[in-house]
């Protein structure tokens, strides 16, 4: 494994420094000491210029290189940005100019990443996601966008919302809760424990969520829309079930799904799932099938997740997005959305 440090989560010289508060470096991936001298764990692909290799803070002013060199800085918020947020982000940033990227978001010019604590009190005291962007990225370099569903392209965790209708909606939610903590480190059994809770409910239930419960979260059309406009196939690979993924597929045209089948006999659910649970591994598994399918190396794709669950997942992307993730989530990603939408991913480039 890489170090704590790198949360094993690889990225293209992204550094994100909202609340997830990642630390603008550039390093060969470590083994599992933090020392700048550990060799690179065997197997392990060299880092490329997408996988450079994302370090956290508390980890890294002793040990390891700074990149100096400019960057762009990236500055979002959920409000218009005022004029007197553009000049005081741009005196903390040591940076030459802002570019209006639109109402919420500005782009910082030659902004010196050695700036970062003064530029994350200013944003967490006043809610802005930021990251350091290098010059020249762009979004068309990705070639997959591959989200979770519950919770990062929703709003909601489908099998807490079933489970509402048959009392038992708190009851699962806690175990769904633990397990995207990481606190339950078995997805499996967790899974397994919830659907089995589920026995005898009618199937119904399941149209009853999506239509009155399940909503986008804010910013994913206008993402999806981007993604696609700048030639990117996306993949929806989910832990929740294929009655909600294929719905989303046909409403939103997404290229690939993959989810748990529930069983259900005489129009009842059985409490077990059909098949192989979609867990971690094959969360990363689906994504490197899929890029495989498409043709390009899975550090060209984009991973979006918020719990423990798309940590593997993400470790395998070029660039991880975690999107009002868990703590363990926030940590490890390459970048963290913390108040804006998924949308946030576009102003990035």
């Amino acid at each position: 494994m890489y170090t704590r440090c790198a949360g094993r989560l690889a990225s293209w010289r992204v550094v994100c420094l909202s609340i997830g508060q990642l630390l603008p470096v550039r390093l060969m991936p470590l083994g599992d000491t933090c020392c700048p001298f550990s060799a690179a764990p065997a197997g392990r692909t060299p880092p490329n210029r997408y996988n450079d290799g994302i370090f956290r803070a508390r980890c890294a002013p002793a040990l390891f290189r700074v990149n100096a060199s400019p960057m762009n800085l990236v500055i979002q918020s959920t409000a218009p940005l005022s004029a007197d947020h553009h000049k005081t982000l741009v005196a903390l940033a040591r940076g030459s100019r802002a570019a209006v990227i639109d109402a919420n978001a500005i782009r910082i010019a030659d902004a010196n990443v050695a700036q970062r604590g003064d530029l994350e009190v200013y944003c967490s005291t006043h809610q802005l996601d930021y990251a350091f962007v290098e010059p020249g990225r762009q979004l068309r370099d990705f070639g997959l966008v591959a989200m979770d569903m519950d919770s990062t392209l929703i709003t909601i965790e489908c099998i807490d919302e079933i489970a509402d209708f048959c009392g038992l909606k708190a009851e699962v939610a806690a175990i769904t809760e633990a397990s995207m903590r990481g606190e339950i480190k078995d997805f499996n059994e967790s899974l397994t424990r919830r659907v089995a809770l589920l026995k005898g409910l009618d199937a119904g239930a399941l149209e009853r969520v999506y239509e009155e419960r399940l909503q986008l979260s804010p910013g994913a059309e206008r993402m999806l829309a981007g993604a696609k406009a700048a030639g990117l196939k996306t993949l929806l690979v989910s832990g929740g079930f294929t009655f909600f993924t294929e719905k989303l597929k046909a409403r939103l045209g997404l290229d690939f799904t993959h989810a748990n089948t529930l069983e259900i006999v005489d129009g009842k659910l059985t409490g077990n799932v059909i098949g192989e649970i979609v867990n971690a591994d094959v969360k990363a598994r689906t994504l490197r099938e899929t890029c495989a399918q498409l043709g390009i190396e899975p550090t060209r794709a984009i991973a979006m997740g918020d719990g423990s669950n798309d940590l593997k997942m993400m470790a395998t992307a070029g660039l991880s997005v975690a999107f009002r993730a868990k703590p363990v989530v926030r940590e490890a990603a390459s970048v963290a959305f913390n108040h804006v939408g998924l949308d946030g991913l576009l102003r990035l480039f």
